[in-house]
């Protein structure tokens, strides 16, 4: 029996073998001034000071108080948000969020059309060059968009403030919700402010994924530097009961090579 210590082991008769840790990347972005939220949010991020510095007992002591409205900067979809009766974020099972992950880069599309779709074709050609998505996967769809993170206008295609009516950015169109569904999908992310695209006005994507018990994770980061098959994806949200959504940190772990030259 090896007893772990740090990225090595111990095995018998006190030889050392060397353990490889997974390379962990971050997909989330950090909440601040500049957190992009849906157009008629009422609200954006809030962060106030409550202590910052030495107290009167000359301990060093921090505190803040913060407040969000659900659905901004990396956050979750509870299936609650389009489907009555659906889970609250409380209540959403872990295996949804803990889970083997692939890519599907529909980046090409996008280049060319700002309202670019994930399509059943783009899931079947996938498929065909990458093999099943098998029950119990999380999906992200990557579009490229998070180059424009976080200047409102380019990300969203419009930066009125509480209008919806001019949003363009890449999604997931009702057939490909659908396919997603009928291969049993833990959950899908995007790298967009939503997974029904900008010009969405019936959500279609949200209300067949959400009617199936899918969660979502939108404005996912950094999915340039996932391969399209090969990790493992965490995603935890806050845990609001009740909630139809909330901030969420997702990561997603590599194989120990995918580290090389970081």
């Amino acid at each position: 029996m090896a007893l772990l210590l740090g990225s090595a082991c111990v095995g018998r008769g006190g030889a050392t073998q060397t353990t490889a840790r997974p390379c962990v990347v971050d997909l989330s972005y950090a909440y601040d001034e500049q957190t992009v939220y849906w157009p008629t949010s009422p609200s954006k991020f809030e962060k106030e000071e409550l202590h910052h510095g030495p107290t009167d007992a000359g301990y060093f002591y921090s505190a803040f108080l913060i407040a969000t409205p659900e659905h901004g900067g990396t956050h979750l979809d509870a299936p609650i948000h389009f489907a009555e009766g659906q889970a609250s974020a409380e209540a959403i099972p872990l295996e949804r969020l803990m889970a083997p992950g692939v890519v599907i880069d529909i980046t090409e599309d996008a280049n060319r059309d700002r309202d670019a779709l994930l399509t059943r074709g783009h899931i079947e050609a996938f498929e065909q060059r990458h093999g099943p998505i098998t029950q119990g996967t999380i999906v992200l769809v990557r579009t490229g968009w998070s180059r424009y993170w976080p200047d409102v206008g380019q990300y969203l295609g419009d930066d009125t403030v509480g209008d919806v009516s001019n949003l363009h950015f890449p999604g997931i169109s009702e057939d490909g919700a659908q396919a997603l569904v009928e291969r049993d999908v833990a959950a899908v992310g995007i790298d967009t402010a939503s997974i029904d695209h900008g010009p969405s006005k019936d959500f279609m994507a949200h209300r067949v994924l959400m009617e199936a018990g899918v969660p979502a994770f939108e404005n996912v980061a950094a999915l340039d530097r996932l391969p399209a098959r090969g990790s493992r994806v965490i995603a935890l949200p806050m845990k609001i009961r009740g909630g139809s959504g909330g901030p969420l940190r997702i990561v997603a772990e590599l194989p120990p090579q995918s580290c090389a030259g970081e």
